[in-house]
């Protein structure tokens, strides 16, 4: 695959996806969104690629915000447009993903940026990244899911002074109120979340991808958590990977999964 804004390594059944547009630093356009889109697609349909880890190029941002330039003229009907597309075709696309996603957050994660990694399944710093949602600045609001996954992570009374004040915060202070999983000097940050992605594939694909799917059902309106889970359980009753893992422990060996 080859794409005017972002890169894609594979090795070992992880995929690379670095953001590059470093003069931008990393901003999100429209081109960009539907390139991760087409991107993270094709990485979930293909077999080998057992966990997705998303960064930015360079050493100063992940994602420093979506790109202002592209809708600074927009009328309150494209606005609403360009905010469901994006939702539908990434940020939500990301967080319903059955592989999994870790977001190496790389420097600065602002407005769409920071968007971006809460839609991933958890994220990982580096020690000089700094998180915020300032979309009141400008005023605007976060219109890619920010006021939604960031009282999910962090709870409502945080959420909302973040959102209102529309200010930064360092990585030690995502950490501690949960928005982030860990902090990293930036030079071991990819190789962190490499050690994290080789101890999610020691386990079942097919079990990782219900448990996403059960654990997302609780933030979801109409949706009952507990069935899914009911359900997603059983469905694990019927694969190779529940056969093997049993007979595995039991025989007390390493089990080998297929995702099937």
């Amino acid at each position: 695959m080859k794409f005017e804004n972002i890169l894609i390594t594979t090795e070992n059944n992880i995929a690379i996806v670095t953001i590059n547009r470093p003069t931008k630093l990393n901003a999100l356009n429209v081109t960009t969104i539907n390139e991760l889109h087409k991107a993270f697609k094709t990485l979930s349909k293909n077999n080998e690629v057992q966990v997705i880890i998303l960064t930015g190029s360079g050493e100063k941002a992940f994602v420093a915000g979506a790109d202002i330039s592209e809708f600074a003229n927009f009328s309150v009907q494209e606005g609403s447009q360009l905010a469901a597309e994006g939702q539908e075709k990434l940020f939500d696309f990301i967080e319903n993903l059955k592989t999994p996603v870790i977001a190496a957050v790389n420097g600065f994660a602002l407005g769409g940026g920071l968007e971006l990694a809460m839609s991933c399944h958890f994220r990982v710093a580096s020690d000089n990244a700094k998180m915020g949602l300032p979309e009141v600045s400008l005023g605007v609001i976060p219109g890619y899911g920010g006021t939604q996954r960031l009282p999910q992570l962090i709870g409502k009374g945080r959420a909302m002074e973040m959102v209102m004040t529309a200010a930064m915060i360092t990585a030690e202070e995502a950490h501690r109120m949960g928005l982030v999983n860990h902090i990293v000097p930036q030079a071991e940050l990819l190789e962190f979340c490499i050690t994290i992605a080789n101890k999610i594939m020691k386990n079942s694909p097919y079990a990782i991808s219900k448990a996403i799917k059960a654990v997302n059902a609780n933030f979801k309106e109409g949706k009952n958590g507990y069935k899914t889970e009911i359900k997603a359980f059983g469905d694990c009753f019927g694969t190779e990977d529940f056969k093997e893992g049993t007979t595995a422990f039991m025989e007390k060996r390493k089990a080998v999964f297929t995702g099937k």
